[in-house]
């Protein structure tokens, strides 16, 4: 078979990606394990170093001890060689992030700003972010800004269809963008925050955010699935107890009336901070409460890990607290297990206070490095 021009083209931009994507995981690499890692001959690897050298996203870093022969040079990735801003905008705060092509966190900040549709809001946003970048010292290195807003964003055409957290429906998203001097990438605070927990993550993987209204993201073979209408994820309307509690869509016995944040801190005068300080001091009412909620969030996660037949990952303002106060959620779930006693695959969540920006930060990493 004869490959084209355009499809050689194309094989060479994937192999020169994939190249720094591997340099990217690792903190030190030589071109021979580059070869054995990517399955690529050693003129591609050494060409693709070579590229990725002079664009400033790769850097030589001594040598390797000598085996008997020549010394192998040693490559590292220049992290920081792009920048990425990440926005987390909700109903009452906004956090902002700024992150390197791998995934770190290199700066944040986080502040009340209580959302409203007024041009002043917008711009007061812009002019944050401006004094967020100018800050940082990054201004000549931003590849853009990610805004992970909360609700259900149709990215293809620039549309937020639905923001049960913000009031609104169908909303250009050029109306959150247009004070923003730099490339702007918009997609839902859920999805947002499941790509920052997936980062690394090959095969299958469920994430459970367990915020003030419950959502998740789902990762199939290693891409964020989406769904027909958008909506995968959308945990919190599952149907958890029928006829049960009624839910703010309008439903009875969503997992939202069962496992939100609110289902905590209406307990502690709306904050879930003050719940846990007063679960962790002995509260008896506290821990009735929380045994309660863990009851039915096992149930819930127990589900997903049955209908997927893959990891879990709880995140969200709840799921920050699960790694002090979870492990009789894990007794819960070894109990529902119906194939063995075990719950190893729920695991806590990596970024539980700043996933949504950083993962909104991350499409315009992914943006970069695909373009390559």
């Amino acid at each position: 078979m004869t490959i084209s021009p355009a499809n050689n083209m194309d094989v060479k931009r994937r192999n020169r990606v994939n190249t720094l994507r591997c340099i990217l995981k690792s903190d030190r690499v030589s071109q021979m394990e580059l070869t054995q890692k990517l399955a690529l001959s050693w003129p591609t690897i050494l060409q693709n170093v070579k590229e990725l050298t002079e664009l400033g996203l790769v850097r030589e870093d001594g040598v390797y001890a000598s085996t008997g022969g020549r010394k192998a040079k040693a490559y590292a990735p220049v992290r920081d060689a792009r920048v990425a801003v990440g926005v987390d905008l909700t109903a009452d705060h906004v956090g902002v992030v700024l992150t390197d092509l791998g995934g770190n966190l290199l700066k944040q900040a986080t502040g009340a700003l209580r959302f409203s549709m007024e041009e002043i809001y917008f711009k007061y946003l812009g002019g944050l972010l401006q004094r967020f970048v100018e800050a940082s010292g990054a201004a000549d290195r931003i590849l853009g800004v990610g805004i992970a807003l909360p609700g259900i964003v149709d990215g293809e055409r620039g549309v937020l269809r639905e923001s049960h957290a913000l009031e609104l429906r169908n909303v250009p998203l050029s109306r959150f963008t247009r004070q923003i001097p730099w490339p702007c990438r918009c997609l839902g605070a859920a999805h947002a925050a499941g790509l920052a927990e997936f980062r690394g993550v090959d095969g299958d993987m469920v994430y459970l955010s367990l915020d003030d209204t419950v959502g998740g993201a789902i990762l199939r073979d290693g891409s964020l699935c989406l769904g027909d209408h958008l909506r995968a994820g959308e945990f919190g309307h599952m149907t958890l107890v029928p006829g049960g509690r009624r839910c703010w869509c309008g439903k009875a016995g969503c997992l939202n009336a069962y496992c939100s944040a609110k289902v905590l801190s209406d307990h502690a005068g709306g904050s879930l901070s003050a719940f846990f300080e007063e679960l962790r001091s002995g509260d008896a009412g506290k821990r009735e409460i929380w045994r309660e909620y863990l009851e039915h969030l096992a149930a819930a996660v127990n589900n997903l890990h049955v209908a997927f037949d893959c990891g879990v990952i709880a995140g969200g303002r709840v799921g920050a607290c699960l790694e002090e106060f979870g492990e009789l959620l894990r007794a819960l779930l070894a109990e529902r297990n119906p194939f063995e006693q075990d719950a190893s695959y729920l695991k806590w969540s990596r970024r539980p206070q700043e996933a949504a920006a950083v993962g909104a930060a991350l499409t315009q990493v992914e943006a970069f490095l695909e373009g390559l």
